[in-house]
């Protein structure tokens, strides 16, 4: 059911957008990179944090690690992650699979600033071996996304 709400939003706000589905798992980052053959940082991860009591979608690079610190003052309140069962519950998502589109209420969608390196990024589309290609800036459309940083910086 998720990967069709999630086909049926892109053909409703953005029918360009095709869903890639070949049946390979893209569960993870490095898996997802290897089967899309580009950088893992290129793969949008999708993170459901709650921020004492609001929960938040942020979308960041894939290797990147959210700061607590920035988080905290840029989502308004400490993060902290849901456990699978809640991701899905939430988001009608499967970890591994969980993207902020095809939701089935609308949440707030933070898009961290590590995904503007890239021309083309590669989120999740709703289950664990689909996947869609668009640019940082189509992603941040669709969803009303607000730009933050919310990244460690690299050490």
């Amino acid at each position: 059911m998720s990967l069709d709400s999630v086909r049926d939003e892109l053909a409703r706000l953005a029918p360009e957008l095709a869903i890639i589905d070949d049946g390979l798992s893209t569960a993870t980052v490095l898996e997802a990179a290897e089967v899309h053959k580009v950088a893992p940082d290129q793969i949008a991860k999708t993170l459901c944090v709650d921020t004492g009591g609001r929960i938040v979608l942020v979308v960041m690079a894939g290797t990147a690690r959210l700061d607590n610190r920035r988080a905290r003052e840029a989502l308004g309140g400490k993060p902290r992650f849901l456990g699978p069962e809640a991701v899905l519950e939430v988001t009608s998502h499967p970890v591994g699979g969980v993207c902020p589109f095809g939701l089935p209420a609308p949440l707030p969608v933070y898009c961290d600033e590590s995904l503007l390196q890239f021309e083309e990024i590669i989120p999740a589309a709703g289950s664990i071996t689909a996947s869609v290609r668009m640019t940082p800036l189509k992603l941040a459309e669709l969803t009303k996304g607000v730009w933050v940083h919310v990244r460690q910086d690299e050490k």
